[in-house]
Protein backbone atom coordinates (compact mmCIF):
# COMPACT_ATOMS: atom_id res chain seq x y z
CA UNK A 1 0.00 0.00 0.00
CA UNK A 2 1.80 3.76 -1.21
CA UNK A 3 1.29 6.56 1.40
CA UNK A 4 -0.76 7.83 -0.56
CA UNK A 5 -3.39 4.75 -0.52
CA UNK A 6 -2.67 4.71 3.45
CA UNK A 7 -3.75 8.30 3.36
CA UNK A 8 -6.69 8.16 1.44
CA UNK A 9 -8.39 4.95 3.73
CA UNK A 10 -7.69 7.00 6.78
CA UNK A 11 -9.00 10.17 5.69
CA UNK A 12 -11.74 8.48 4.82
CA UNK A 13 -12.05 6.92 7.79
CA UNK A 14 -11.98 10.01 9.36
CA UNK A 15 -14.80 11.30 7.32
CA UNK A 16 -16.94 7.88 8.04
CA UNK A 17 -16.18 8.71 11.92
CA UNK A 18 -17.28 11.65 11.76
CA UNK A 19 -20.22 11.06 9.60
CA UNK A 20 -21.84 8.51 11.97
CA UNK A 21 -21.43 10.69 14.70
CA UNK A 22 -23.20 13.12 13.81
CA UNK A 23 -26.07 11.11 11.71
CA UNK A 24 -25.54 7.82 12.86
CA UNK A 25 -25.00 4.61 10.62
CA UNK A 26 -27.63 5.17 7.80
CA UNK A 27 -27.38 8.99 7.88
CA UNK A 28 -24.30 8.70 5.47
CA UNK A 29 -23.25 7.05 2.53
CA UNK A 30 -20.21 6.74 0.10
CA UNK A 31 -21.93 9.89 -2.23
CA UNK A 32 -21.42 11.76 1.16
CA UNK A 33 -17.37 10.89 1.64
CA UNK A 34 -17.14 11.57 -2.18
CA UNK A 35 -18.38 14.89 -2.14
CA UNK A 36 -16.41 15.82 1.20
CA UNK A 37 -13.21 14.65 -0.12
CA UNK A 38 -13.57 15.05 -3.84
CA UNK A 39 -13.12 11.41 -4.29
CA UNK A 40 -15.01 9.19 -6.87
CA UNK A 41 -16.98 6.36 -5.16
CA UNK A 42 -15.07 3.60 -7.03
CA UNK A 43 -12.33 5.50 -5.39
CA UNK A 44 -13.68 4.85 -1.84
CA UNK A 45 -14.89 0.81 -3.26
CA UNK A 46 -11.46 -0.06 -4.11
CA UNK A 47 -10.51 0.88 0.11
CA UNK A 48 -13.41 -0.42 1.23
CA UNK A 49 -15.34 -2.59 -0.51
CA UNK A 50 -18.71 -1.93 1.35
CA UNK A 51 -19.80 0.49 3.56
CA UNK A 52 -19.86 -2.80 6.39
CA UNK A 53 -16.08 -2.75 5.92
CA UNK A 54 -15.59 1.07 5.92
CA UNK A 55 -17.35 0.72 9.25
CA UNK A 56 -15.45 -2.21 10.41
CA UNK A 57 -12.79 -0.73 10.06
CA UNK A 58 -13.71 2.91 11.71
CA UNK A 59 -14.97 0.71 15.14
CA UNK A 60 -11.49 -1.09 15.16
CA UNK A 61 -9.25 1.37 14.72
CA UNK A 62 -11.64 3.38 17.69
CA UNK A 63 -10.83 0.02 19.80
CA UNK A 64 -7.21 -0.02 18.89
CA UNK A 65 -7.06 3.53 20.08
CA UNK A 66 -9.00 3.02 22.98
CA UNK A 67 -6.75 0.41 24.57
CA UNK A 68 -3.81 2.17 23.93
CA UNK A 69 -4.97 4.89 25.41
CA UNK A 70 -5.86 2.49 28.52
CA UNK A 71 -2.56 1.34 28.73
CA UNK A 72 -0.94 4.92 28.61
CA UNK A 73 -3.03 5.23 31.75
CA UNK A 74 -3.47 2.28 33.78
CA UNK A 75 0.67 3.31 33.54
CA UNK A 76 0.74 6.62 34.21
CA UNK A 77 -2.27 6.84 36.78
CA UNK A 78 -2.34 4.22 39.14
CA UNK A 79 -4.83 6.23 41.44
CA UNK A 80 -8.27 5.14 39.87
CA UNK A 81 -9.98 8.44 40.93
CA UNK A 82 -7.06 9.77 38.47
CA UNK A 83 -8.26 7.47 35.63
CA UNK A 84 -11.94 8.13 35.53
CA UNK A 85 -11.27 11.35 36.25
CA UNK A 86 -9.64 11.63 32.38
CA UNK A 87 -11.88 9.37 31.27
CA UNK A 88 -15.07 11.49 31.79
CA UNK A 89 -12.82 14.78 31.21
CA UNK A 90 -12.36 13.25 27.43
CA UNK A 91 -15.85 13.78 26.90
CA UNK A 92 -16.38 16.75 28.83
CA UNK A 93 -14.15 18.48 26.45
CA UNK A 94 -15.19 16.65 23.35
CA UNK A 95 -19.49 18.06 24.39
CA UNK A 96 -18.65 21.08 25.35
CA UNK A 97 -16.00 21.68 22.26
CA UNK A 98 -17.94 19.54 19.51
CA UNK A 99 -14.86 18.08 18.48
CA UNK A 100 -16.73 14.46 19.32
CA UNK A 101 -20.68 15.81 19.97
CA UNK A 102 -21.42 11.88 21.17
CA UNK A 103 -19.48 8.13 20.94
CA UNK A 104 -19.21 6.65 18.15
CA UNK A 105 -20.33 3.51 19.67
CA UNK A 106 -23.17 4.94 21.34
CA UNK A 107 -24.67 6.30 18.35
CA UNK A 108 -24.05 2.39 16.45
CA UNK A 109 -25.54 1.02 19.70
CA UNK A 110 -28.65 3.06 19.24
CA UNK A 111 -28.84 1.61 15.52
CA UNK A 112 -28.00 -2.51 16.81
CA UNK A 113 -30.87 -4.66 15.36
CA UNK A 114 -30.74 -2.86 11.71
CA UNK A 115 -26.93 -3.05 11.73
CA UNK A 116 -25.06 -5.54 9.37
CA UNK A 117 -23.73 -8.61 11.67
CA UNK A 118 -19.88 -7.83 11.41
CA UNK A 119 -20.74 -3.93 12.84
CA UNK A 120 -23.03 -4.91 15.76
CA UNK A 121 -20.23 -7.56 16.43
CA UNK A 122 -17.62 -4.75 16.50
CA UNK A 123 -19.86 -2.21 18.61
CA UNK A 124 -20.23 -4.92 20.87
CA UNK A 125 -16.79 -5.57 21.61
CA UNK A 126 -15.70 -1.94 21.94
CA UNK A 127 -18.52 -1.74 25.28
CA UNK A 128 -17.27 -4.99 26.32
CA UNK A 129 -13.66 -3.73 26.38
CA UNK A 130 -15.30 -0.32 28.02
CA UNK A 131 -16.76 -2.15 30.56
CA UNK A 132 -14.24 -4.57 31.51
CA UNK A 133 -11.59 -1.14 31.62
CA UNK A 134 -14.40 0.44 34.08
CA UNK A 135 -14.72 -3.10 35.72
CA UNK A 136 -10.65 -2.66 36.82
CA UNK A 137 -10.75 0.84 37.73
CA UNK A 138 -13.70 0.37 39.70
CA UNK A 139 -11.99 -2.71 42.16
CA UNK A 140 -8.67 -0.56 41.98
CA UNK A 141 -10.74 1.91 43.98
CA UNK A 142 -12.41 0.01 45.98
CA UNK A 143 -8.46 -1.48 46.67
CA UNK A 144 -7.14 2.05 47.11
CA UNK A 145 -10.41 2.67 49.60
CA UNK A 146 -11.19 5.78 47.39
CA UNK A 147 -14.27 4.53 45.98
CA UNK A 148 -17.29 2.33 47.89
CA UNK A 149 -18.89 0.06 45.39
CA UNK A 150 -22.26 -0.98 46.71
CA UNK A 151 -22.54 -3.84 44.01
CA UNK A 152 -19.61 -5.62 42.42
CA UNK A 153 -17.53 -4.12 40.56
CA UNK A 154 -18.47 -5.28 37.09
CA UNK A 155 -22.29 -4.35 37.42
CA UNK A 156 -21.41 -0.50 38.95
CA UNK A 157 -18.82 -0.48 35.84
CA UNK A 158 -22.08 -0.94 33.77
CA UNK A 159 -23.75 1.25 35.84
CA UNK A 160 -21.60 4.08 35.28
CA UNK A 161 -20.87 3.23 32.08
CA UNK A 162 -24.78 3.50 31.08
CA UNK A 163 -24.71 6.74 33.01
CA UNK A 164 -21.92 8.36 31.22
CA UNK A 165 -23.88 7.53 27.84
CA UNK A 166 -26.73 8.76 29.05
CA UNK A 167 -24.97 12.11 30.17
CA UNK A 168 -24.17 12.19 26.67
CA UNK A 169 -27.20 11.70 25.35
CA UNK A 170 -29.14 13.71 27.74
CA UNK A 171 -26.07 17.17 26.90
CA UNK A 172 -27.52 16.38 23.17
CA UNK A 173 -31.21 16.31 23.28
CA UNK A 174 -31.53 19.87 25.66
CA UNK A 175 -28.67 21.33 23.89
CA UNK A 176 -26.86 21.61 26.88
CA UNK A 177 -23.55 20.03 27.96
CA UNK A 178 -23.74 21.42 31.79
CA UNK A 179 -26.14 18.94 32.02
CA UNK A 180 -23.44 16.21 31.08
CA UNK A 181 -21.44 17.24 34.07
CA UNK A 182 -24.67 17.50 36.63
CA UNK A 183 -25.70 13.79 35.76
CA UNK A 184 -21.73 12.36 36.04
CA UNK A 185 -20.75 13.76 38.80
CA UNK A 186 -23.53 12.46 40.39
CA UNK A 187 -22.74 9.38 39.67
CA UNK A 188 -19.20 9.48 40.50
CA UNK A 189 -20.13 11.35 43.90
CA UNK A 190 -22.41 8.16 44.47
CA UNK A 191 -19.11 5.53 44.55
CA UNK A 192 -16.83 8.24 46.27
CA UNK A 193 -15.75 7.07 49.28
Amino acid sequence: MSATTGETAAKLMGGAADLIARNGYSGFSYADLAERFGLRKASIHYHFPSKTDLVVAVVEQGRARIASQIAVLEAGAPVATEQLRVYVDFWRRCIRDGTVPFCLAAVLGAELPGLPDPVAQAVRRHFADLADWLSRVLALGAEQQTMRLPMPASAEAEILMATIYGAMLAARAFDDPDRFDAIVEAALARIRA
